[in-house]
């Protein structure tokens, strides 16, 4: 036993796992037990399953891969079951671990730094026709029409130096390619997989409300919510807020949405009217040239208001602050970085597989997208407790190098001990050698969780 300790003492000073060490920092075997995650009389250990995917997409192997190069991968129907399960709460694992991960980085915090929390949509396109979830006409702005997709809604965490997934759900509309009552697996009606099905005829203004709520009642702090005008309506405005948290929105130019107090009570009328006596500012957004001016107003289900009038010479853009201590710059300067979440779905979608589930069953795909977006939570936990953070790409590489190089090296040295432990000669001159193999070939496999051929 004494022999085995040196060796393990010895080994943990090297061979370090970056991605373990952060799940053991964060206790995920808690979290993965208060989320239903529990290994039943048959089968693997979840976390062994889930270690597995989130090796899966940060070596970037799809699923066929792994299981061929890996000695200790599981048969191929062992993930496919995992990710079928109803019984478990994908959504309070996401929650529960991002909430964690915030929690360590909350000293981190400079006096000043706003933490804010984004909420917004993204389309993925879908080929299969029978993916449950997809519809058939939902609206692309990168493509510029309507495709057959996914339309995801989100809940982010951003500050000036990290981003996080929180929480999300697939929104249908009346497209939809399979009815609800049409799915393949049938759960029952008090499950949590029956509850993410529900979910996909709710409104995204709803969608949102209900993930914010789940967010601050695990206790995650933010000062701002961040909103696009599809979400900025006046009701979802006071909803937040009435949750405790300030607002910060692009309002749409629309007179029937907003409706203000007073002699002028439409966006165009009220610039038309403040222009003339405030005092304009300049700013630029990239080559964009724009001047800008702010005012207190009031509403008639909001009450007062801080309203920025931006206008580029060609373009109007109105936006709105339920704090009045902000003035136009500080309201500008914090919308701006909204574009945290466009850069984190650019990520996930490049480097975490989102949009590339290979799945057509409902459940299958919210296990997939979180393990996309709880590896995403977990490469953007490290970048930020390193030294010198970095772009999450150039993160990613370096993780799948140190991932493949510490299981590749290692199983080669075992094997090399191996060899040397055929020698007989070797071995009587020294007894411990075929101990030392054992250890090291367990202490690897603990630590890695896996073992790759090539």
């Amino acid at each position: 036993m004494e022999l085995e300790n040196y060796i393990n003492y010895a080994m943990k000073s090297i061979l370090k796992n970056p991605i373990l060490e952060v799940l053991t920092d964060i206790n995920i075997s808690k979290t993965l037990k208060d989320s239903g995650f529990i290994k039943r009389s048959t089968g693997y250990a979840p976390f062994q399953i889930i270690l597995h995917f989130v090796y899966m997409l940060v070596m970037q192997k799809r699923q066929s891969t792994f299981i061929k190069n890996s000695d200790k991968a599981f048969g191929k129907d062992a993930y496919y079951r995992f990710i079928k399960e109803s019984r478990y709460n994908w959504r309070k694992l996401l929650l529960l671990s991002s909430a964690s991960l915030l929690k360590k980085i909350r000293p981190l915090h400079k006096a000043g730094e706003h933490k804010l929390l984004i909420i917004d949509d993204t389309v993925e396109a879908k080929r299969g026709k029978l993916i449950e979830g997809s519809c058939k006409y939902i609206w692309s702005n990168k493509e510029h029409r309507s495709i057959n997709a996914l339309n995801i809604v989100s809940l982010n965490y951003a500050d000036s130096h990290s981003t996080f997934q929180l929480d999300f759900a697939i929104k249908a509309n009346d497209s939809y390619r399979k009815n609800i009552s049409e799915f393949t697996n049938k759960v029952h009606h008090r499950s949590h997989a029956y509850q993410r099905k529900s979910e996909i005829t709710k409104g995204k203004n709803l969608l949102a409300i209900e993930m914010l709520e789940r967010a601050l009642d695990k206790g995650i702090e933010a000062d701002y919510l961040l909103v696009d005008s599809w979400y900025a309506k006046a009701n979802f405005i006071k909803q937040a807020n009435d949750l405790g948290m300030h607002v910060v929105a692009r309002l749409p130019n629309n007179h029937k949405i907003w409706h203000f107090k007073g002699k002028y009570k439409t966006l165009n009328a009220m610039y038309d009217n403040l222009k003339k006596c405030r005092h304009k500012s300049k700013g630029t957004y990239g080559k964009i040239s724009y001047n800008y001016f702010d005012a207190i107003v009031e509403h008639g289900t909001l009450g007062k208001v801080k309203l920025v009038f931006l206008h580029t010479g060609k373009d109007l853009l109105v936006f709105i602050s339920t704090d009045l201590t902000q003035v136009g710059k500080e309201i500008l300067a914090t919308y701006k970085k909204r574009w945290n979440i466009e850069q984190g779905y650019k990520d996930l979608r490049s480097l975490f597989s989102l949009g590339k589930e290979e799945n057509r069953i409902y459940e299958a795909l919210i296990a997939k997208i979180t393990l996309s977006m709880f590896t995403y939570n977990i490469v953007s936990y490290i970048n930020r407790i390193k030294n010198e953070p970095q772009t999450l790409g150039e993160l990613f590489r370096e993780l799948e190098c140190e991932l493949e190089t510490l299981a590749i090296s290692m199983q080669l040295f075992i094997k090399i001990l191996t060899k040397i432990s055929e020698i007989k000669n070797v071995v009587k001159e020294n007894k411990d050698l075929l101990q030392i193999i054992a250890v090291i070939s367990a202490y690897t496999q603990k630590e890695l969780g896996f073992m790759c051929e090539s």
